[in-house]
């Protein structure tokens, strides 16, 4: 079971919206042996579009994405060895897009494998909350 990319949730009620997709930066470490790897980790920008339209305007109690807006990126956890110039920031800027087409009270994502908040953004990786 898993929630749709750009759905809109009644959870408990509150409204949700829900956007998968990231760019794996050991794609070619899972490549070179043989490991999973997804060729639509990402969304397509016809997805993108079609997210967007449905979206801008509108106010979310909660926003649910796997990465971030490109501006909250927390670069001191970046992994050192990756070739930062090589990695598809597309998921990332589209988000910066629906941040500021939409109203929310919080947002929580995950991917880059840390605890974080900057205003109402929330970056978890270990902890599990309660949406109520």
């Amino acid at each position: 079971i898993f929630a749709k990319d750009g759905e809109e949730y009644n959870i408990d009620g509150k409204s949700v919206l829900v956007i998968g997709g990231a760019y794996s930066v050991d794609k070619e470490y899972r490549l070179m042996y043989g490991y999973k790897w997804f060729k639509d980790e990402q969304l397509t920008k016809e997805e993108m579009d079609t997210i967007y339209n449905k979206v801008k305007g509108k106010h979310f109690d909660i926003v649910l994405t796997h990465t971030c807006p490109l501006k909250y990126e927390p670069v001191e956890v970046f992994l050192s060895g990756i070739d930062q110039s090589k990695v598809d920031k597309s998921m990332e800027h589209f988000l910066d897009k629906i941040e500021d087409t939409v109203e929310y009270n919080k947002w929580y994502c995950g991917h880059y494998h840390t605890e974080k908040i900057v205003n109402n953004i929330e970056f978890m990786y270990e902890i599990i909350k309660k949406m109520n």
